[in-house]
Parts: structure tokens; sequence; C-alpha cells
């Protein structure tokens, strides 16, 4: 059984890097918009049996909630700290693999979780997927069977961290590419998505 974990933080301040093109109100409704469509996609993925919102914000637990995932009230601080949480409470529930959504993938869509899921169909052992950024230095997606396999390592060169880690236990990793390869972080990162997907503002901007 594969649980998905959605790590959300709060929604204001979000997304501080496009302050040189969005203003603050900007920023909040885009990291909702992008919440919204990660979680839809997620809950509507064939092969992944819950979806579970990690996330200290209130208003994202309603969203999560009226979206059909199961949210979860972050009591640590951090993003690792938050995953580790999601990960016990996926465990207990029975999971046999988790596998790790962000929200700033602008491309997501139920069939993009469902090729990094299908990862799981012929692996025998511990396994571990990934799919990079664009620029081969953070982690856009996250696959671990068993769920606690190797430890979070998010934030600063995570991909490298990641990779390590399976090296040292000897698990088989399946690097992948993909849509879910883009996220938005900075301006040019925004304006690629839209390059990639013409019209994406406004299908955000609608929900």
């Amino acid at each position: 059984m594969v649980i998905a974990i959605i790590p959300i933080g709060m929604l204001e301040g979000a997304k501080s890097r496009l302050g040189a093109v969005l203003d603050a109100e900007e920023r909040r409704d885009l990291a909702e918009a992008f919440a919204g469509r990660t979680i839809r996609a997620s809950v509507a993925t064939p092969g992944i049996a819950e979806t579970l919102v990690v996330t200290p914000d209130d208003a994202v637990r309603e969203l999560a909630l009226e979206l059909g995932a199961r949210p979860l009230r972050q009591r640590t601080s951090g993003l690792n700290d938050g995953l580790r949480e999601a990960r016990a409470e996926a465990m207990a529930a029975g999971a046999d693999a988790i596998l790790v959504l962000p929200i700033d993938l602008p491309l997501v869509t139920s069939d993009a979780i469902a090729a990094v899921a299908a990862t799981l169909d012929h692996a025998t052992g511990p396994t571990i997927g990934i799919v990079a950024d664009r620029h081969r230095r953070g982690t856009n997606v996250l696959l671990l069977s068993p769920p606690d396999v190797i430890d979070f390592c998010f934030g600063g060169d995570s991909h490298e961290a990641h990779l390590a880690a399976a090296r040292v236990i000897g698990a088989t990793v399946v690097e992948l590419g993909g849509p879910l390869r883009l996220d938005v972080d900075t301006a040019d990162d925004l304006v690629l998505a839209e390059r990639s997907q013409p019209g994406l503002a406004g299908d955000l901007a609608r929900g």
C-alpha cells in the first residue's frame, strides 16, 4: 500500500523568493492554488491508497479535508521533522511505501504521480524512486519502500544526500524524469512553467 505525503508550510509568507515578481498576497494565493492542485492530483491517483497532508496551517488542513485527504497537524518545526511525523502515521496505517510530494510542482497530474508509484511494480527489496529538480540539486519527489528505508534529507543538495543515504544501505535507486522535474522557486521557474503549459497561471487562479 502506497501512501502519499504532502508537506505544506504556512501559506502566509510562502514563496518569498518570488518577492521580486509577486506581492505577499499573490504569493499566498499561488501557494494555496499549488496546494489544491497537488492534493487533488494525489487523491485521484490510482494506486495511492491515502493522501496525508502534514501542515501547521489551519487553512491548509481544512482544504485537505475538503479535497479528500487526511490532514495532520504538524507539531514539530521544519520540513524533515514534519515528514517524520507523517511517515509514522503512514506506517501506523499499514503503508508499505510512501511517496513524498511537495506542492510547488506546477505540472503535477495524477498520471505523473502514478508513473512514479509504478516504480514499485517490479521492485524487489528496499527501493528508492527519486525525481530530481531540473538543476539536479533538489529532490522534487521521493518514493521510499519500505517507508523508513532512509531518513529524509530535504534542504540544500538533497538529491545527492538522498542518493548517498541509499548507497550506504545498498538500496535500489530508480531516478525518474518527466514533468515533475520542474518546480517553482524563482521568477525564472515561474516563466518556464508558463511556457511549458500555456494558461497555467489562469488554471491555478481558478483552483
